[in-house]
C-alpha cells in the first residue's frame, strides 16, 4: 500500500458478536511517529490512532487511560487519498 495519507482501519467484532460484524474509521496521517518508527494515523477526533507500517501491520496506539485496545484491525487505502 505505500505511505497514504488517508487509510481506512476495519474493526472485526469479537468472537461473541454477530459473525461478520465490521466497523470502520478512517484515519489521516499526522507528523508523529510510533514505538515501531512509523507514522502515526489518527481519526478526527485524535482519539483513534494507530501507527502503520510499511507493510501494512497496524498497531493501535491509546490516546487515553482505560482503553482497550483492538487487536483484530485490518488497514485499507482510501482511494484518492
Amino acid at each position: 500500500m505505500g505511505r497514504d495519507s488517508r487509510y481506512e482501519l476495519v474493526f472485526t467484532g469479537p468472537d461473541h458478536a454477530v459473525p461478520g460484524s465490521e466497523e470502520s474509521v478512517i484515519v489521516h496521517r499526522t507528523d508523529r511517529t510510533g514505538p515501531g518508527g512509523h507514522p502515526i494515523y489518527a481519526d478526527d477526533t485524535g482519539i483513534v490512532q494507530a501507527e502503520i507500517s510499511d507493510q501494512d501491520d497496524v498497531r493501535m496506539i491509546a490516546s487515553g487511560g482505560h482503553q482497550e485496545l483492538a487487536s483484530r484491525v485490518r488497514v485499507r487505502s482510501v482511494p484518492g487519498a
